[in-house]
């Protein structure tokens, strides 16, 4: 019997429309799963039964609720480590946010705050040699992330609408533990003193942001200022794209609401 032929296909769509899974058809009448799901497609159409085009809400075209906490956090991720595009090929844009291996809970987290964020939207984890890309499709990614435009986000202004900042000034804590979780980390610094003429090493933690746009580093600052944290502006090598944070007090404040990478 041909494996195309119309027994076959019969067969295929009685076990479909009594609840059997695709790959399940496939496996037992040995043919592509590409086909059942076509056949399932033309045989829901002839019906009637297709759905209509994915059409999910948004904050600011329609209104709709927004999940205030993790978008602030997601907002730091995407300023850090966050890239929209929107390939030909593909219906609607994509957010990837490319984080690395070495911190599986930040990865968890930022699906999840990708999940609050865009509720009616699929998100996916795409593997990379020591990353992975934590990704999600939406039409509306421009609409939350005005910040989006061609080139690098260093190349261009990055500046908070109102509306985003009114967010930041509700949960700040939260976009400055995106932008660490992105482009920062906690370390232990240390140095050397002479104390009673023997000269001994002194260990101390700090908390270090890293990113080459001005804009980016200003936010961040900005909103350490108006959360009492004290911070410093250090260049290294020529480069002056370092934050630090080492005074005991904000090191402290920084523990109690970000806490090392994990």
């Amino acid at each position: 019997m041909n494996a195309h032929s119309t027994e076959v296909r019969q067969e295929a769509l009685a076990l479909l429309r009594n609840g059997t899974k695709g790959a399940d058809v496939a496996r037992r009448l040995s043919i592509p799963r590409g086909t059942v799901s076509y056949w399932l497609h033309k045989d829901r159409s002839k019906r009637g039964e297709c759905p209509g085009a994915h059409n999910p809400s948004c904050h600011r075209c329609d209104g709709a609720a927004l999940d205030e906490h993790a978008y602030a956090y997601l907002l730091g991720l995407y300023l850090g480590d966050g890239h929209i595009s929107h390939p030909s090929a593909h219906r609607a844009p994509s957010l990837m946010i490319t984080l690395d291996d070495a911190w599986p809970g930040i990865q968890d987290e930022a699906e999840a705050a990708l999940r609050r964020v865009f509720p009616q939207n699929a998100t996916c984890r795409v593997r990379r040699t020591g990353c992975h890309n934590i990704k999600v499709y939406s039409k509306h990614l421009v609409c939350c992330f005005p910040q989006h435009g061609p080139g690098r986000k260093h190349e261009r202004g990055t500046v908070l609408e109102p509306w985003q900042q009114k967010i930041v000034d509700a949960h700040p804590w939260q976009l400055v533990r995106g932008l660490v979780h992105s482009d920062g980390c906690r370390l232990t610094n240390w140095t050397t003193r002479v104390v009673g003429g023997e000269r001994k090493r002194y260990e101390y933690p700090r908390y270090w942001f890293t990113n080459v746009s001005d804009d980016i580093r200003r936010i961040y600052t900005d909103t350490l200022d108006a959360l009492g944290v004290v911070w410093t502006h250090c260049t290294r090598a020529g480069k002056p794209y370092n934050i630090s944070v080492a005074r005991r007090a904000s090191v402290a404040l920084m523990d109690a609401h970000v806490g090392p990478k994990c």
